[in-house]
């Protein structure tokens, strides 16, 4: 069956999606340091993410801080902390719906039941997706505009981190796979709602007596 196979590919892009999701949400690099101006050559490369805030010596070593307080931060890591750990959630959630109501497994027999789970869960996927774009998305705005900022001392400036792009990349990949699943999860027309019996003239027929 061919709805079989674009599962298949749905879980495929759904566990990348979840792996991106929780590398851009774990990982402090989200932003980076800016080497322009008189910044070209440094002895240390400071990274911050939602959690912590790191800075890795040419030496080799490395020293990370977690942020001390929730009040100190600003509104873009608040809310990209809430998204993408709803992101992950809602992923997670997902794909086990998704194997659930999939037709290669048999966690549920009613085959009229399996494509609105499986569009359930393709709804998930798509959510998933939207809330892991909307905060990378945010960072990246403002980090390009600090950036562009003739005010901004060109220590202080920062650029894009290896996260923003994981983020990305795991959006699109939740997405497609959301998109995948509604597009080919359409209930069946015509359920077995009824079973109608059918004998032919061969076929022996109840036999009745008439008087």
């Amino acid at each position: 069956m061919g709805s079989a196979g674009i599962q298949i590919v749905c879980v495929g892009l759904g566990i990348l999606g979840l792996i991106a999701a929780i590398v851009t949400c774990v990982l402090p690099s989200w932003k980076v340091s800016s080497f322009t101006g008189q910044n070209i050559i440094t002895a240390q490369v400071q990274q911050e993410g939602l959690w912590m805030e790191c800075v890795y010596q040419s030496t080799g070593q490395q020293q990370c801080k977690s942020y001390e307080s929730l009040l100190i931060l600003g509104s873009d890591i608040q809310a990209a902390r809430a998204m993408t750990i709803v992101c992950c959630m809602v992923s997670a959630l997902s794909l086990l719906v998704l194997f659930a109501g999939a037709d290669f497994t048999t966690c549920v027999e009613n085959e009229d039941a399996k494509p609105k789970i499986c569009l359930v869960a393709g709804v998930g996927m798509l959510i998933a997706g939207i809330l892991l774009i909307i905060p990378v998305s945010w960072t990246a705005n403002s980090v390009v505009s600090n950036f562009n900022n003739p005010l901004l001392n060109a220590a202080n400036r920062r650029e894009l981190g290896p996260c923003i792009f994981i983020g990305w990349a795991g959006g699109v990949l939740l997405l497609l796979g959301g998109g995948l699943l509604c597009c080919f999860s359409r209930p069946r027309s015509g359920g077995s709602g009824g079973t109608a019996k059918y004998y032919s003239n061969s076929a022996s027929a109840p036999a009745k007596n008439y008087v």
